[in-house]
């Protein structure tokens, strides 16, 4: 299934995967998507992640974490701010604070892809993909 916007498919896939208490989810493999999953686990939300499929149809295998013995999703919500029909970007002075740092919005930057922390402490701005809290 071709989809235009891999990174709101990604997010899709996570949050319906997490509310249905999956271990592991598949996206589709693109640069995007690896690096996005890469602030994910760096900053805890994931548990792991590994490479699975063929080369033609590569797949991002998550591992999701949970809290506890309940197994709440570690995240509330995972929200998509840029997207292909209205791109959003914010210079270094005007980079959000999701719910007061609690949350992480992630950045891409010309130096890559990282957390609105990271794009602060390098002085970048970019375009603000998504905000996960």
């Amino acid at each position: 299934m071709a989809t235009n916007d891999t990174i709101s498919d990604m997010l899709t896939r996570v949050r319906n995967a997490s509310l249905a208490k999956h271990a592991t989810t598949l996206v589709p493999a693109t640069r995007m998507t690896r690096n996005i999953a890469d602030v994910l686990k760096a900053e805890g939300f994931i548990a792991d992640i590994e490479e699975a499929g063929e080369a033609p149809r590569k797949m991002i295998k998550l591992t999701l974490k949970y809290k506890g013995k309940t197994r709440l999703p570690i995240f509330t919500k995972l929200k998509r701010v840029s997207r292909p029909g209205l791109r959003v970007y914010s210079n270094t002075k005007d980079l959000p604070r999701v719910l007061g740092g609690i949350g992480i919005a992630i950045i891409s930057t010309s130096s890559g892809v990282m957390t609105d922390r990271d794009a602060r402490k390098a002085g970048i701005g970019g375009e603000v993909l998504c905000y996960v809290w």
